[in-house]
């Protein structure tokens, strides 16, 4: 690619990023006036809801991560698996019906007797079809992995975040080697439909050499997926450690995403989303992507549903408190515009590749060229996605999306931490 058409594609890529990012935010001025005796399931939503669940315990904090989680406590662990039974019951109350999961945190393998129980309480209640289920490489073992397997679990998602001891000394895990994190993830490869591995790039300190050797020791051992996330960071942190990902350079943002492009993109790996590579057909992590609606059960979960926006209760003590009682721990709410409404759900189409226009008109009730005319025009005339039925995005219109999704998330963020800090 030419200096002038990467150079392009940067310039691009700031502009789509930064109308995201104020989108974003527009998209977090929240309610606390919540009507949750209206959140009903749409008629045969079997297979259009999507269900998360958010295990928010691990065994160390990671620094960077913006996600609600808890230091393990086995007795505050067990008691929120039994309130986790008691939300999606209430969801059941209301008609939801349930055939695709993702187990997300936190560290949902810290308690594997307690997991196992409430996976086969799912599939007592709903016609299970997938799950996809992430963990960190401490917690693999044969006997993990063979648990794993009995209760059918799909697809399964390990954090490495990097093959480097540097780096992963400097992101506060220097508790897995990379030679380890190599072990356990050939262990695991080959035992479950989907096995994948994450990773992060343009974290602080991290040279293009020592990214490009992960994403090649990756293809090497032939996976069959890697998610690769960009830094994202959100507007506070509290350690001296944490302040350290506050402020991300971006400058060779796109220099780290054209390594993917270059060894994974046109290397036999085909892009799933704009930050997944998988090895054939292949199950994905991003339920946002794959199903218009879902729910977030768990604290600190958000979920969408016809085009509203719920955001759950952060605090342990409040998400008991508030299903003890019997009701949703709902405690913010948005109902989007039709423009915002519009433009997430391009966003999250494109960041899976592809936007089916049939399937457009039948959520819109109007064409998208009616709707959202104008966005697809920009997107066109740079040349960032083309049709052959579907509106895919190209490869020049990669890191664009990538960039638009990563403002999108880090807004996502900046709200995880205002909740976190405020006891929401």
């Amino acid at each position: 690619m030419s200096t002038h058409i990467n150079w392009l594609v940067k310039r691009l890529a700031d502009f789509a990023g930064g109308i995201t990012r104020r989108g974003g935010q527009e998209f977090l001025h929240l309610s606390e006036q919540i009507e949750t005796d209206k959140i009903k399931a749409p008629p045969g939503n079997e297979d259009r809801v999507s269900l998360y669940i958010h295990i928010p315990f691990c065994r160390t904090l990671c620094p960077f991560c913006c996600f609600n989680r808890y230091l393990f406590a086995e007795d505050k662990a067990r008691s929120y698996f039994k309130c986790l039974k008691k939300e999606v019951e209430l969801y059941r109350e209301q008609g939801f019906c349930f055939s695709n999961l993702y187990f997300g945190g936190g560290t949902p393998t810290v308690l594997m007797d307690e997991l196992g129980e409430f996976v086969t309480f799912l599939k007592e209640s709903f016609a299970i079809k997938e799950i996809s289920l992430e963990t960190t490489t401490r917690e693999i073992t044969t006997r993990c992995i063979e648990q794993l397997k009995q209760a059918g679990i799909n697809r399964l998602s390990i954090g490495v975040q990097s093959f480097d001891d540097s780096i992963s000394k400097s992101m506060g895990r220097a508790w897995s080697s990379g030679k380890e994190a190599k072990e356990k993830l050939l262990m695991a490869q080959g035992q479950f439909d989907t096995l994948n591995a994450d990773f992060i790039f343009n974290f602080p300190g991290q040279t293009l050499k020592q990214f490009e050797a992960d994403v090649l020791a990756f293809k090497e051992m032939g996976l069959d997926q890697a998610t690769f996330y960009p830094l994202m960071p959100s507007p506070h942190k509290m350690s001296t450690l944490e302040r350290r990902f506050k402020f991300v350079d971006t400058s060779h943002e796109k220099e780290f995403y054209d390594i993917l492009l270059r060894e994974l993109y046109k290397g036999g790996y085909r892009a799933s989303t704009a930050w997944c590579f998988s090895r054939g057909e292949r199950m994905i992590d991003e339920y946002v992507i794959e199903f218009d609606d879902y729910v977030g059960v768990g604290a600190g979960s958000v979920s969408f549903l016809g085009g509203n926006f719920y955001v759950n209760t952060f605090s342990l003590e409040n998400y008991a408190r508030l299903i003890n009682q019997g009701q949703l721990p709902i405690v913010r709410w948005k109902k989007l515009s039709e423009r915002e409404n519009l433009r997430y759900y391009l966003l999250t189409k494109l960041f899976g590749m592809a936007l089916d226009p049939k399937q457009f008109r039948q959520r819109f009730n109007e064409d998208i060229e009616v709707k959202l005319g104008l966005e697809l025009a920009f997107f066109k005339m740079f040349g960032l996605v083309h049709e052959d039925g579907l509106i895919r995005v190209t490869h020049r219109g990669m890191y664009p999306v990538s960039s638009m999704m990563k403002e999108f998330f880090a807004a996502l963020n900046g709200l995880r931490e205002y909740c976190i800090e405020n006891g929401i």
